[in-house]
């Protein structure tokens, strides 16, 4: 005679996680898709499928759900970042290369949102909204993502000891334009190239953006470097 087993009833703590966590997936949804503006509380109960209420339970307002929704995976994409340009520092024997840093800090976001997860599909196309939003995304990029960017500007310095603080900053500026329209996913590039190339084929983008970005800084500090020289 075999004993029946009860199905391990949830604690109202468990319930109330998973209540919070089909929110935010619901909201990461839509504001990836539609922006801060485009959504509202009605519409990501909607989504749910539940009373709007119980969104008013946990936040106080759209902003404060937008806020969760971008702090919730930012931690994640940041370590790992951080830890590849940890590890590439320790390996580069105190002489680090533009190819290297860039490699280091692009390669392990590049590897995270080209998972078939869903979730951080839209984080990236979020994160692509955010940072042509200068009112309510910039602020966000600057709380979360600022030490991680300084970091990698940190390990560029020693790179390139000679190449003004302007044009690594300028730098940095062309690779995250490149990495976010990458993260939009916008489909723009695949009817471009009749099919060559696929906005979803990170693998590609893995194979050629931290290699490309090198040869424009390199080119922007030489440059410079000529002009200052034709002064002397």
């Amino acid at each position: 005679m075999t004993t029946e087993v009860k199905p391990k009833r949830r604690t109202k703590a468990e319930q109330r996680a998973e209540s919070l966590e089909q929110i935010l997936d619901a909201a990461e949804y839509l504001f990836a898709e539609h922006g801060l503006h485009g959504v509202t509380l009605k519409d990501v109960a909607k989504r749910v499928g539940v009373h709007t209420s119980l969104l008013h339970y946990y936040f106080d307002d759209k902003k404060a759900l937008f806020d969760t929704v971008v702090a919730r995976r930012a931690p994640v994409t940041i370590k790992r970042r951080m830890d590849a340009l940890d590890a590439y520092e320790r390996t580069c024997g105190g002489k680090p290369t533009v190819e290297g840093a860039l490699h280091a800090f692009l390669d392990s976001d590049l590897e995270l949102f080209s998972q078939t997860d869903e979730g951080w599909r839209r984080y990236g196309q979020l994160g692509a909204l955010m940072s042509n939003a200068a009112v309510w995304g910039a602020e966000l990029m600057d709380t979360h993502f600022d030490e991680v960017v300084l970091r990698l500007i940190g390990v560029l310095k020693r790179a390139l000891p000679d190449c003004p603080e302007e044009d690594l900053f300028w730098g940095y500026h062309f690779v995250s334009g490149a990495l976010m329209l990458t993260l939009a996913r916008t489909g723009r590039i695949d009817k471009l190239s009749g099919g060559l190339c696929r906005s979803d084929d990170f693998a590609a983008v893995k194979a050629r953006m931290a290699d490309f970005m090198a040869a424009g800084f390199m080119g922007i500090c030489q440059q410079r470097a000529r002009e200052r020289a034709a002064k002397a």
